[in-house]
């Protein structure tokens, strides 16, 4: 099979796409003019993206995108967005002791930005060493990639949406695409409508909890800040302390959010029309819920039983406490769907609770949702091939179809969900023992839990891992080489790997 692509078709809607990303960096540059910090720094990097906008678009004016450039396209789009994202990065920071002027480490922190994963390279999180402007448009790359650049483009763009469904079917997270409308412009514009709506009623809800005086911490810039990062399930914050830095009423109010933002979102458009039981009986929506009421039971069990240390150590109050069930719920709702947040520093819990959370990562948001992971539906499917194959098994002359929500799956959906799984764990794997070898070459001693995490979280667009790679932790201590693999990692799991691998194979195909 020949895997030929019209490059110069990808190529110039690559720049339709870089004109408009300079668009959005008008908002830090209103912010760079309400501080008078980084002005220059976002003026300029706006005409920088848009003259590269303009160029690569000269290169087909008028692109028609096939499958194959489709998923060309959304790769080198994500990719394009998270190198030209560093351009802030490294402005701000030239002439500066700022870790992000490295562009290694620039692109480790803007690909993480875009794909919502929230590990970071930067030495110090605060406003003291780093612009309002700046850290601000750290957040908002995260806004930007959870529900999808190329998701933003369809709704807004008339030229892309004629081939929106092939470019959105390359994005979406998860196994299938669900229209909603008969028009997949519609769709995208419905999808970006429910989390712009969702993000402003968490910066409501957030900046009213300051005016009311139960989150002093919380001004507008924090919640609008923090507004970017969570629908987005990026993780996130301009605070160095995370969501520890503000008080248990902004804890516990996050933490529906939190949950909202790992359920699909095509489901809240059903609830609009009034269709609730269309929710109620989806079996990934009860999954997910039940899978966080599970996992939320057992971690306050862990903490109860005494799995932290003391609070004024930056571990959990002891005993059955308010603040023991808020530390558990707020954990599995920021990590089952790889948003990251945190409100203690887990990498001091005990080995139990931190193999417990490194399972709860490996669980996922659902599909269609902003969250990371392998993703609920999936498991599900592997549940029940599994099932099934155990039961044919016993009963040859059975034939037993994989059902989800009263459906019948398709069988090429059955083989492309074993693959993809497979495809994770094993790339997982080989990132994990690479990392570990050469993290040693440079004579640093990782803990296999570190390199495991390391590897989960950034292929899981998880963030924080354990270890020095805790939340209140960073990864600037890895090599060069480590970094790479992880903004590969990090690359292929926001785009669950196949988009990635397509355009390796059409730059190696010559036929």
């Amino acid at each position: 099979m020949s895997w030929r692509v019209d490059w110069q078709a990808s190529v110039g809607l690559l720049g339709t796409g870089l004109k408009y990303l300079a668009v959005t960096m008008f908002v830090p540059l209103f912010v760079a003019v309400v501080y008078m910090e980084d002005i220059w720094v976002f003026a300029l990097s706006i005409v920088l993206v848009l003259a590269l906008g303009l160029v690569l678009e000269r290169v087909d004016p008028d692109p028609d995108i096939g499958p194959r450039e489709a998923l060309v396209f959304v790769s080198l789009a994500w990719f394009t967005a998270a190198l030209v994202g560093t351009i802030p990065y490294l402005l701000a920071g030239f002439g500066t002791s700022s870790t992000l002027v490295d562009p290694v480490n620039a692109l480790f922190e803007s690909m993480s930005g875009f794909t919502t994963t929230g590990a970071t390279v930067m030495g110090q999180i605060s406003l003291e060493q780093h612009s309002h402007a700046l850290l601000i448009w750290r957040q908002l790359t995260q806004w930007l990639g959870g529900m999808g650049i190329i998701v933003l483009m369809i709704a807004i763009l008339p030229e892309v949406a004629v081939n929106g469904a092939q470019l959105m079917a390359s994005e979406a997270p998860g196994p299938e695409l669900q229209k909603l409308t008969p028009k997949i412009a519609e769709t995208a514009r419905v999808l970006w409508l429910i989390y712009f709506g969702f993000t402003i009623a968490y910066i409501v809800v957030m900046y009213g909890l300051h005016l009311a005086g139960f989150a002093p911490n919380m001004n507008l810039y924090n919640a609008v800040a923090h507004g970017f990062t969570t629908l987005p399930t990026g993780g996130f914050s301009p605070q160095a302390e995370s969501i520890a830095y503000f008080s248990a009423a902004v804890q516990w109010a996050a933490i529906p959010f939190l949950v909202v933002a790992g359920v699909n979102f095509a489901l809240f458009w059903h609830v609009l029309k009034g269709e609730f039981d269309v929710m109620l009986e989806n079996a990934e929506f009860r999954a997910y819920t039940g899978a966080i009421a599970v996992t939320t039971a057992v971690l306050s069990l862990l903490l109860v039983r005494g799995a932290a240390p003391p609070l004024d150590i930056g571990g959990v109050t002891g005993g059955v406490t308010e603040n023991t069930f808020r530390q558990a719920a707020f954990q599995i709702a920021s990590l089952l769907n790889s948003t990251g947040y945190a409100t203690s520093d887990f990498a001091q819990w005990d080995t139990h609770a931190q193999v417990f959370l490194l399972f709860v990562m490996f669980i996922g948001g659902s599909a269609g949702s902003t969250g990371g992971g392998v993703k609920v539906v999936r498991w599900l499917v592997v549940f029940k091939t599994i099932r099934r194959e155990l039961y044919t098994t016993a009963h040859p002359d059975v034939v037993k179809p994989v059902r989800l929500s009263g459906s019948v799956v398709d069988e090429d959906a059955v083989r492309g969900i074993a693959a993809f799984t497979l495809l994770y764990i094993l790339l997982f794997g080989f990132s994990a023992v690479f990392i570990s070898l050469d993290t040693a070459r440079i004579g640093i001693e990782l803990s296999t839990l570190e390199a495991v995490s390391a590897s989960l979280a950034t292929i899981g667009n998880i963030g924080p891992g354990f270890g020095r790679l805790g939340p209140f932790g960073n990864y600037l201590f890895f090599s060069d080489a480590s970094k790479l693999l992880m903004v590969f990692l990090m690359w292929v799991g926001r785009l669950e790997i196949v988009p990635v691998l397509a355009v390796f194979i059409s730059a190696l195909d010559s036929d």
